[in-house]
């Protein structure tokens, strides 16, 4: 699982049958906690489904590889990513 910021949305025009209904986020990974504030972070961007309703600027929590469709079973999903939670807060010591 990696920590992410919602930077923007995606729009189908056309899409697998398996991707109806789905709400599509960009998100930028966070490549090091130092630098979770700043804006652009600097991490790779990527699309994922949006399993929790997030906003733009939300830190949340991706889920990439199979585990990423685990959500779905056992309908099976063409997915990479996928926002499984937003983080209010988060604590390092």
């Amino acid at each position: 699982m990696k920590i992410a910021r919602t930077i923007g949305t995606v729009t189908l025009s056309r899409f697998h049958p398996a991707m109806e209904a789905a709400n599509l986020r960009c998100v930028e990974i966070v490549d090091t906690i130092d630098r979770m504030n700043e804006q652009p972070l600097g991490g790779d961007t990527i699309v994922a489904w949006d399993l929790c309703g997030s906003g733009i600027g939300d830190l949340v929590a991706l889920a990439e590889g199979p585990e990423s469709s685990q959500p779905f079973r056992p309908e099976v999903k063409p997915l990479d990513a996928s926002i499984v939670a937003l983080l209010d807060h988060i604590e390092l010591n």
